[in-house]
């Protein structure tokens, strides 16, 4: 019975499978993708808050990057919002607008790999402020120039074949963009990773916010190296739109990504602020001026004054290598 139910089951799916109406094959999971990009784009949001009113002495071009980051998050979702609603309300019965896709919804690779590279070439600069591998730092800016040029190189494409169906005939553009968008990732998960490893204090305090660290740098590397892998194949092994499911949310993973390890610095708590109502933070940059405890104005010490002295050196000493520690620990990772 099995023998005789496996072929009849087969036939019934591929049956099923032509039997899809025009806008089931490509605008189907469309929908579904604008539907998560949509929910992450929401959370992207709540990121940006938590960030603008947590970290306000973060260096003002970090504070320019993330503006420019939430503006191409915006023209993403406010493209695809126009391209799904041009075809199926303004064209609902028009079965050849459905097969083609035209300059509206060529904005998603471009600005997919706009956004991803933006991302990477981020996380190349703070590997590059961290550990100083320019080697590192050189093949993470190649994968994410692959990753833009992709990106634009795949919406250029779909200018030339606009159907659907015909979408493989470009493979080499997507192929670079997506592959690219994995390797990079991988590579800045992993050179992350050994470095909080490289760097634990000893302390348990400070080693179980080093491992929150490296958790969340594992997790975001893989949701993004997993879903630009899991397109590319179904873009290579499905002819149907069933990539788009995991394409149109790959911007939003890659701007969250970005914005949770800058927040995870304080954690999705808010800061309690002090006496004067401003928010206390950790900047980006520590930097603590030590006096010359040396010399005084008179030229010596008395032996009261030389033992306050000293323990005060040890006090700020102690003090500056707590900092100092914490300092590789807010990061923006």
């Amino acid at each position: 019975m099995p023998l005789i139910a496996s072929p009849f089951l087969l036939a019934l799916i591929l049956s099923l499978d032509m039997m899809k109406g025009p806008a089931e094959v490509a605008h189907g999971p469309m929908f579904l993708g604008l539907t998560m990009n949509i929910l992450l784009y929401g959370i992207m949001i709540t990121q940006i808050y938590l960030y603008m009113t947590t970290y306000k002495r973060d260096p003002l071009f970090i504070k320019l990057y993330v503006a420019a980051l939430m503006l191409a998050d915006t023209l993403n979702t406010g493209f695809m919002v126009a391209y799904l609603y041009e075809s199926l309300i303004i064209h609902f019965d028009d079965l050849a607008y459905l097969a083609r896709a035209n300059w509206v919804f060529a904005t998603d690779p471009a600005m997919t790999g706009i956004i991803g590279s933006g991302v990477q070439l981020f996380y190349a600069w703070r590997i590059h402020t961290l550990t100083g591998n320019l080697w590192i730092v050189g093949l993470i800016c190649t994968c994410a120039l692959t990753n833009a040029f992709g990106g634009l190189a795949s919406a250029a494409a779909i200018a030339f074949v606009p159907q659907f169906s015909h979408f493989q005939e470009f493979q080499v553009p997507v192929i670079c963009w997506l592959m690219s968008a994995a390797v990079g990732d991988v590579i800045i998960t992993a050179t992350l990773v050994r470095f909080f490893r490289n760097h634990r204090s000893g302390c348990s305090s400070t080693d179980t916010r080093v491992d929150h660290i490296i958790r969340l740098t594992i997790q975001t590397g893989m949701i993004t190296s997993m879903c630009s892998v899991i397109d590319l194949g179904l873009f290579l092994g499905d002819s149907s739109g069933m990539h788009l499911l995991f394409n149109l949310p790959l911007a939003k993973l890659y701007s969250n990504s970005l914005m949770s390890s800058l927040n995870a610095r304080g954690g999705w708590r808010r800061s309690e602020p002090d006496d004067s109502g401003e928010i206390k933070t950790v900047p980006l940059h520590l930097s603590v001026n030590v006096p010359d405890i040396n010399t005084s104005p008179a030229g010596t010490y008395d032996l009261p004054t030389l033992a306050m002295t000293q323990q005060t050196e040890s006090r700020v000493t102690t003090t500056v290598n707590s900092v100092s520690q914490k300092s590789y620990i807010d990061s923006p990772v």
